[in-house]
């Protein structure tokens, strides 16, 4: 049975990780990934917590041009190995939380994502060790300035603005990622569609070939690539990142 893993803000002000269970919240003591991760006996209704980003990762890897069709529509040709790129920790954002377009872009795109979340340091991993470093699974946006990628030449800045990299609503452990229906809608209206079981690299690739580049960490998060049928978001839109058996992810924008 899946395990849906969150992290919230409690009414009292206290910030928590905890397991979500039908309408209640069981909270740990820690992040799920340490020693002190473990429930404290309390639980409070889910409708009385907000939904914070699922993690607070140290770097978020993301991954270019890993599906056909997207490489495609960008004009790009295949890669032979995975194109690599950073987004900063600050980028990150959770779920109902605000995408903030920047004042020298005026090309914003969504790009629905499958997130991986690492679960203990890793580097320089074996095959078989890929499985037991992943904590779990959750949706994300990498948001791009699409007008400044194609300005700069390489992908920094069109990818790195504040909140540029939401992720949620929670982390689901104890499910396969692969062949999972994803997709984008904007205020309700679906703009984005593929399946996971398109990605020209599969995910157990794509750790281990991060792991030989970088050390993971407990918390980082891989951005796996996007589907085909990226576009446009504008002040007043609603986005909405659907993956299938892991959950909705859902911003506004400004």
């Amino acid at each position: 049975m899946a395990e849906r893993l969150v992290r919230v803000a409690l009414p009292d002000g206290r910030v928590a990780y905890g397991r979500r269970q039908d309408e209640t919240v069981e909270l740990l003591a820690g992040a799920p990934w340490t020693v002190w991760g473990q429930p404290t006996g309390e639980r409070v209704g889910a409708g009385e917590v907000r939904l914070l980003a699922p993690v607070q990762p140290g770097k978020v890897v993301a991954v270019g041009l890993n599906y056909r069709m997207h490489a495609e529509e960008m004009k790009d040709r295949l890669p032979d190995e995975p194109v690599l790129f950073l987004k900063p920790a600050s980028s990150v954002i959770g779920p109902g939380e605000t995408i903030r377009r920047p004042a020298m872009s005026a090309e914003v795109h969504y790009e629905a994502e499958l997130a991986v979340v690492i679960g203990r340091r890793a580097r320089n991993l074996a095959r078989d060790e890929v499985e037991e470093a992943i904590l779990g699974y959750t949706c994300g946006n990498d948001v791009t300035a699409r007008d400044l990628q194609r300005k700069d030449g390489q992908w920094t800045r069109s990818k790195s603005f504040d909140t540029f990299c939401p992720l949620g609503p929670e982390v689901v452990r104890g499910v396969d990622p692969s062949g999972r229906a994803i997709r984008t809608l904007v205020n309700g209206e679906v703009r984005q569609e593929g399946n996971t079981g398109d990605l020209l690299f599969d995910v157990a690739y794509l750790v281990r070939f991060v792991s030989q580049v970088m050390t993971l960490e407990p918390g980082d998060v891989i951005l796996t690539g996007t589907p085909a049928g990226v576009g446009p978001i504008v002040a007043g839109d609603v986005v909405s990142v659907v993956i299938e058996g892991i959950g909705e992810l859902v911003n506004p924008v400004e």
